[in-house]
């Protein structure tokens, strides 16, 4: 388990090392090309350093590689911005966003898909910004108007990757305590699941929900997001919320096991047809 810049530089590593290999180059072969040290490839590959965006594409044009999917998402991961329409726009809230919360948005802004299990709240991608106030408030007590007027304004802009071209693919499970949760006041639930009846008839998203009478679940241990990369399956990664921070699973184990546990809830939990019915009764009822 590793924090997220740690995560992305063993990925983007491991992947630049499985290229040079590709096109049958040792790392000193590859260091004589671009004019560097050995070492400087091999701190590279390891993840032991950082490197620049303006390195990572002087080593994919060495390893010829022209997939410009591919390319984007590793200079990405470099830090570059040159990532399409998605700019990195967070960097605007440096001063206010801590790093955990900047790496998952831009995991978040270069994948393909994103599966995740919520548990307590509506996943930020499809909140109000009247709950998202109010779950913001909540999860941080004491803070100050103008910081959480910030706070709802990313997680706003966060949702621009499902308008995207091509958008996120969203996939929720959603456990039904997220739909009686009361989270403030009756008005901003009653116009909360209303979003969420809009949303689940969007060709990219499938919401699904986890009714009480399924009983104990896979699920109970806690929420998780699992984002996957069209380019390669390589860079996958989980990530676990906790108060304070985030954690980060690469190991192709972990990501089994969580894409197993996600597979199991989808069966248990009720066809994206009967989730919208019963959002959509749930609302009628608040």
């Amino acid at each position: 388990m590793q924090h997220g810049p740690a995560v992305r530089r063993r990925k983007l590593g491991a992947e630049l090392r499985a290229l040079r290999t590709s096109a049958g180059l040792t790392s000193g072969e590859a260091a004589r090309l671009v004019g560097w040290h050995q070492s400087k490839v091999s701190r590279i590959e390891t993840g032991t350093s950082g490197v620049k965006p303006a390195d990572v594409r002087l080593l994919l044009d060495a390893y010829g590689v022209t997939d410009s999917q591919l390319r984007e998402l590793l200079m990405m991961l470099a830090g570059s911005d040159e990532s399409g329409g998605r700019h990195h726009w967070w960097h605007a809230y440096r001063g206010v966003l801590p790093p955990t919360y900047r790496d998952f948005i831009s995991l978040e802004s270069q994948a393909g898909a994103m599966r995740t299990l919520e548990t307590s709240v509506v996943p930020g991608l499809l909140q109000t910004p009247e709950y998202a106030r109010a779950v913001t408030r909540a999860a941080v007590e004491g803070l100050p108007e103008d910081r959480l007027d910030t706070l709802v304004e990313v997680r706003l802009a966060r949702q621009d990757v499902l308008r995207a071209d091509p958008p996120l693919q969203l996939s929720a499970v959603l456990d039904e305590a997220v739909l009686r949760r009361e989270v403030g006041g009756p008005g901003v639930m009653a116009r909360q699941l209303e979003r969420l009846v809009e949303a689940a008839r969007l060709p990219q998203v499938r919401l699904q929900v986890l009714p009480f009478t399924a009983g104990a679940h896979i699920g109970v241990t806690g929420p998780f997001v699992i984002f996957s990369f069209s380019s390669t399956s390589d860079l996958d990664v989980v990530v676990l919320d906790h108060l304070t921070s985030s954690l980060y699973l690469e190991r192709k184990e972990d990501l089994q096991a969580y894409t197993e546990a996600f597979n199991a809830l989808q069966i248990h939990a009720l066809s994206p047809e009967d989730s919208l019915d019963f959002i959509a009764g749930t609302a009628a009822g608040a």
